[in-house]
Formats: C-alpha cells, structure tokens, sequence
C-alpha cells in the first residue's frame, strides 16, 4: 500500500476550506527544472525565429524565462506562440499524469473515487504585468471545465509569487454552496469561459474569508471545482508563471450523467448542458 500523502489534519483543511496549500509537493530537480529548461528553450527558439537580438541569462531556475518580456514587447502574439507551445513540454505532460495525483484525489475524495484527467484541462499560464483581459474574474472552475461536480485543480507556480505579481485569490469554503449560477460579461473582446461571471458577484463572495497564498516552485494548491477564486492584477515587471492540472471523479453522479462532457475547450457551451445555472443580464 502506498504511503499516505496527507496527514488527517490536511484532509480536514481541505473538506473545511476547499484549498489546500501543501508545501515542496514537487521535487524540484527532478519535477519543476525539466519543464523550466523546456520553457527556456521555447522562448529561444521564438527568438530566434523573429530574429530578435536579445541578451538573455544563463538557463537556471532563476532565469527560465528570460527574454519572454522583450518577445512580448516586440509582438505580443509572440507571446501566444510561447503559450501554445509550453503545455507540449514533455517533462510537463510527465508531470500532469504523475500518480501521485490520482493518489490525491482518492485520499480527498475516499476509496469509491475513480480518477480521471480532464482533455484540455491542463496547461501553463502566463499572466503578464498590467494585462487584465485575460485575467479571470470570480468563478467556480466546473462551468469552465464541466468533467464532473466533483473535481480537483492542481495548482502550482514555476517562480516565487510575490504579493506585487498578483497571486490567485480564494474563498474558503465556498465550495460548500454546491454550483451557482452564473451570467456572461462579453466584453475587451472576453468570450467563452473568460465571459462567464458570478451572477451577483458581490452578494456572492461577500460572505466569505479570502486567502491569497504566496507560493515558490515545488508547492502545490489543491482546489475544489467549486471554490470561488480570481486571479489576481499582476503589477510586477514580470510574468507570473503557473502551472494548472485538472482532475475529476469519474464516480460523480452528474457528470456521469452528462457522459463527463468537457466545457468550452472540448467545443460545449456550459450553458446548453445546464441551463438552469445560467442567467441572463438585465436588458437582455
């Protein structure tokens, strides 16, 4: 029998609040470096590619992401390309089915939960300074993610986050509302799962205790599906770095009865598959 990743406490933490932060998860030689060498390698490449002349630092844990804010100041679809490439690395696809998740996930969820990976629900974010239309509003990730009711975000930084980079922001135990409705905000060209907003926002989270954890390269944050989170404003000179990795449990009834659909990314519209949740705004 494998030994037991969490303490009694922990799981506790984790039913109370619906977050749980767990320190040096990862190991950093042999989890985070690879995949900071691959992203180092990617942004060189690009680099090259637009034929850049940019004096970039001497790989290290450090540096990875040297260069990234002269390539995105040059173009910022440059950027994109970056982004789109970084969730290929190998060492990070290694990482995203590493065992021990699938572990985490019974040990939270207890032994009738079957594990499963959620198809496009895992990548790299890059949240650049002072860029807010990409950032996420007040949201629980089921409508984004669908899978099932009862799922797992896997959270962790590739860099130190500082107050000043706009570490994500949590309600604890909000997850105890079940899901909530929401309502679409298309607007600075947002679309998809970026538009959907907390139907009465304020009135929603008001009720509830914000943590914004500051974490560093080998922590993980464990969060409910149905936590209330945002992102938060990155004022720093430099891009905040993190990694997302999203698990669910195939045993959940409601997922099991929409067939374990994923959300936008899979091509559905959350609000075909559960209208009832979805709200229209005044004057529509």
């Amino acid at each position: 029998m494998s030994r037991l990743l969490l303490s009694d406490s922990q799981r506790q933490t984790f039913e109370r609040d619906g977050v749980l932060v767990i320190p040096g998860f990862y190991d950093l030689e042999r989890d985070i470096l690879p995949i900071q060498r691959g992203i180092y390698d990617i942004i060189g490449l690009v680099l090259d590619k637009y034929r850049l002349a940019v004096e970039r630092a001497p790989f290290s844990a450090a540096t990875f992401d040297s260069g990234y804010q002269d390539l995105i100041a040059a173009n910022r679809s440059y950027g994109g390309e970056v982004y789109d490439a970084v969730k290929q690395i190998p060492a990070f696809v290694r990482l995203v089915v590493n065992q021990r998740h699938d572990q985490l996930l019974c040990e939270l969820r207890g032994p009738s939960a079957i594990p499963g990976v959620a198809a496009g629900g895992y990548g790299i974010r890059i949240d650049n300074p002072g860029e807010d239309r990409f950032r996420a509003h007040w949201h629980q990730e089921y409508p984004a993610q669908l899978r099932s009711l009862d799922g797992l975000v896997y959270w962790s930084p590739l860099l130190v986050v500082s107050e000043e980079m706009g570490p994500v922001r949590f309600c604890l135990g909000s997850h105890h509302l079940g899901p909530v409705a929401v309502t679409s905000k298309e607007e600075d060209g947002r679309s998809a799962a970026y538009a959907l907003v907390l139907h009465q926002e304020q009135k929603c989270i008001a009720p509830f205790t914000q943590i914004a954890p500051l974490t560093s390269p080998g922590d993980l944050v464990v969060v409910d599906f149905l936590v209330l989170h945002a992102s938060g404003y990155n004022r720093a000179q430099r891009s905040r770095w993190s990694m997302q990795l999203r698990y669910f449990n195939f045993s959940e009834p409601t997922g099991r009865a929409h067939g374990w659909k994923g959300s936008y990314a899979a091509g559905v519209d959350f609000r075909d598959v559960h209208p009832e949740l979805f709200t229209k705004q005044e004057g529509e």
